[in-house]
């Protein structure tokens, strides 16, 4: 899977047993995985082409061409589903996809190295920014909000971090 390939959801398994599959969307707004045209596996050789039929409870309800019953439903789970980033509508200038985010330099207000965003998670209070480096002994997980990250600079790949005292010691 190349760069430009940006994951959209998953397939989480069958829904019934007439070969719907359930979906889980990693969209902002979920029902626009549907939105994108044909998605692909991230091996980048499986595509699928996803109608929504219902939601329900953690995602949606979906049928797939050619997937009939439940045992072929039940095949696809786990499978990741992708679409190109030229399929992604651009975001406002305080809005980045995760995947622009993770593998940028991570420096502090003083220009200090503290390490690269190694993934980018949401428990339900924000975006954490994961940093891991070599001068850490354990990832450090960093608020992702503007008082903490002031500036993200895409194309210089570095996050200039304000981070609360202690957090890198």
């Amino acid at each position: 899977m190349t760069d430009s390939m940006i994951i959209v959801g998953a397939i989480a398994g069958s829904f019934g047993v007439h070969g719907d599959v359930r979906i889980k969307s990693f969209c902002a707004v979920p029902e626009d995985i549907a939105t994108y045209g044909t998605l692909m596996s991230d091996d980048g050789k499986r595509s699928f082409e996803i109608d929504i039929t219902r939601s329900i409870k953690n995602g949606f309800s979906a049928r797939i061409d050619g997937v009939i019953t439940k045992e072929d439903a039940d095949a696809l789970k786990g499978v990741t589903l992708h679409v190109s980033r030229d399929a992604l509508p651009s975001l406002p200038d305080d809005e980045f996809y995760h995947a622009d985010l993770i593998g940028l330099e991570v420096c502090d207000t003083g220009g200090t190295v503290l390490g690269r965003v190694a993934d980018v998670l949401n428990h339900g209070a924000g975006d954490l920014l994961e940093v891991n480096g070599p001068t850490l002994k354990a990832s450090v997980l960093l608020p992702f909000t503007r008082a903490h990250v002031p500036t993200v600079d895409l194309s210089a790949r570095r996050i200039i971090a304000d981070p609360p005292e202690g957090l890198f010691e």
